[in-house]
């Protein structure tokens, strides 16, 4: 029989030195500081200050406004008033709003400057001449009714924030039965700004200058693709039916149990 070889003998590695231990700095304890952890239990220590806008008792008209807002997005919202959601784009509304800056009505100091400017002439013997009226937008649901429907309005402007919106609720009806281009825009507050008066329902544009014709029909035709050739569709479009969070995970919680249910007695 073969001898059976012996392993080869190697030199024996040497075994790694131990790793050097690094003792960690004590840390250096002030007896005069005693370490007192707090304990937020039950009637123990002061709770940290937390964010409690849920809990807050809000006003009365903040409580109302936003109840309000909340009950428009649950319940079906009918387009008769849906349509005043449908506001005008933004820049188109900043080019509207710059035209009519330059018709903004005189206030009561320029109009006692012009008739005191007057009232001098007159004083110095010359003939009363009266000042000829400048092109001015129009303020006031009865003013612009009547300019509707005498057809001398060129372009209505309405707020979407009226209050009671009754007010112009009929008014977009008239402006397509009478052909007169009209646009809902964000803010009584910024039409009110345009004639020196907190809040303004409608704005109606009569007479413009030369000069901004071109401006005004440039408008003017963003507006009838945006309002008056959209009358039939916006006339069928019902706003609303948005339902909450908790509400949405409900139904989609049944859904998907009635789909499970489904597909265990298809298989």
């Amino acid at each position: 029989m073969p001898k059976a070889k012996k392993p080869a003998r190697g030199k024996k590695v040497a075994p790694a030195p131990y790793a050097a231990k690094t003792v960690a700095p004590k840390k250096v304890v002030n007896p005069l500081f005693e370490k007192r952890p707090k304990n937020f239990g039950i009637g123990q220590d002061i709770q940290p200050k937390r964010d409690l806008t849920r809990f807050i008792k809000w006003p009365k008209y903040v409580r109302l406004q936003r109840q309000r807002a909340v009950l428009f997005q649950r319940l079906k919202v009918p387009p008769s008033i849906n349509q005043f959601s449908q506001t005008l784009d933004r820049q188109t509304a900043t080019q509207l709003f710059k035209l009519m800056n330059k018709y903004r009505p005189e206030t009561k100091q320029e109009k006692n400057a012009r008739l005191k400017a007057r009232a001098e002439e007159r004083s110095k013997g010359k003939d009363d001449v009266p000042t000829k009226r400048p092109p001015v937008i129009r303020s006031g649901v009865n003013t612009v009714t009547c300019l509707v429907e005498s057809k001398k309005a060129q372009m209505v402007v309405i707020a979407h924030d009226v209050e009671p919106i009754e007010i112009v609720l009929w008014l977009p009806a008239l402006c397509r039965k009478m052909g007169v281009p009209y646009c809902i825009v964000k803010g009584k507050a910024r039409l009110g700004k345009l004639v020196h008066r907190k809040t303004c329902t409608c704005l109606a544009i009569s007479t413009v200058n030369p000069e901004d014709k071109p401006a005004l029909n440039k408008v003017v035709e963003a507006v009838k693709t945006n309002y008056n050739e959209r009358f039939e569709e916006i006339r069928r479009h019902w706003g609303g039916g948005i339902m909450g969070a908790k509400s949405q995970a409900r139904i989609n919680k049944l859904e998907k149990a009635k789909a499970a249910e489904l597909a265990s007695k298809m298989q």
